[in-house]
């Protein structure tokens, strides 16, 4: 366990970094379909609501000098927005997603076109179900990875082949949050915040090994869907209803941003969910 003063120490030093995201504006959102727990075409949406949300969402990103990339929107595709599914890119490699439910695999495709005119390096399409940055999260060096709902362990070893990166694969054993991102939020090499319920026994023992220093989030954390959130070193960009979440992060040095996608959240998603890194370059791989 990390001493308390190492922690204030790391605390002190907290930087931002500037980082670059691929986004996609909610122009055609809407709930006509479930395929989550969170999904009820029954219950309105307001789409004026959520592209307002989205563009505060990009404006804070912004602000805090970030890059932001654009990808249009497709008719009939209405959780394009959940941009962060689209695919996984880290340094000289990137992969598009292979989707788990008809509804959206042609998402795939879309964002596919769209990485390969904009020059992204060794790409190349999943081939098996890998719904990208919903289920694989870069920790430092290593890949965390989701499992039980939307990819497949087959996707594990297929991504780790291919970015030659260590991947740890992590159960989750509750609907409500069927992707990783929705109950882990990376923090920096060495540290996350997560939910332990959502995770199969194993899972959490290996977390707890992994990141003896984590931030737990609570019941009502999860609820709102506060871990799927972007951290950019000592920012971090969250649900401004995971109240708890924030206050945990604020006694760590970290600087909470709360955002307001409420209508969003209405599909299952927040502010991790409408956003794909671009990540840089790392400096080791895994032994082919």
């Amino acid at each position: 366990m990390t001493s308390v003063a190492t922690l204030q120490a790391e605390f002190a030093a907290r930087r931002p970094s500037s980082r670059r995201f691929v986004m996609c504006r909610p122009d055609h959102f809407e709930v006509s379909y479930s395929i989550n727990p969170w999904m009820n075409p029954d219950e309105p949406v307001d789409r004026a609501r959520a592209i307002d949300q989205w563009e505060t969402l990009r404006a804070t990103y912004q602000e805090h000098g970030h890059k932001v990339d654009v990808v249009p929107g497709i008719p009939g595709l209405p959780d394009m927005v959940f941009a962060a599914n689209a695919g996984l890119i880290v340094g000289d490699r990137a992969m598009s997603a292979r989707f788990t439910h008809p509804e959206r695999a042609a998402e795939g495709p879309v964002y596919h076109r769209w990485f390969a005119r904009h020059g992204l390096a060794g790409l190349v399409g999943a081939t098996e179900l890998n719904e990208g940055e919903g289920d694989f999260l870069l920790v430092g060096d290593r890949l965390l990875a989701g499992m039980g709902f939307r990819s497949s362990r087959a996707a594990h070893e297929e991504v780790s082949r291919h970015f030659e990166l260590p991947v740890v694969s992590l159960e989750l054993v509750d609907p409500r949050f069927y992707h990783l991102d929705t109950v882990l939020l990376p923090l920096d090499a060495t540290t996350v915040a997560y939910y332990p319920p959502a995770f199969s026994a194993d899972g959490r023992a290996v977390l707890a090994e992994l990141y003896p220093d984590a931030i737990v989030a609570t019941d009502a954390d999860a609820a709102v869907l506060g871990l799927n959130g972007v951290c950019d070193g000592a920012n971090v960009f969250l649900s401004s209803r995971a109240t708890d979440l924030s206050e945990a992060l604020r006694a760590r040095g970290y600087n909470p941003v709360g955002i307001d996608l409420s209508e969003l959240l209405k599909a299952g998603g927040s502010v991790k969910c409408c956003t794909l890194e671009i990540h840089g370059a790392r400096t080791s791989r895994r032994a082919p």
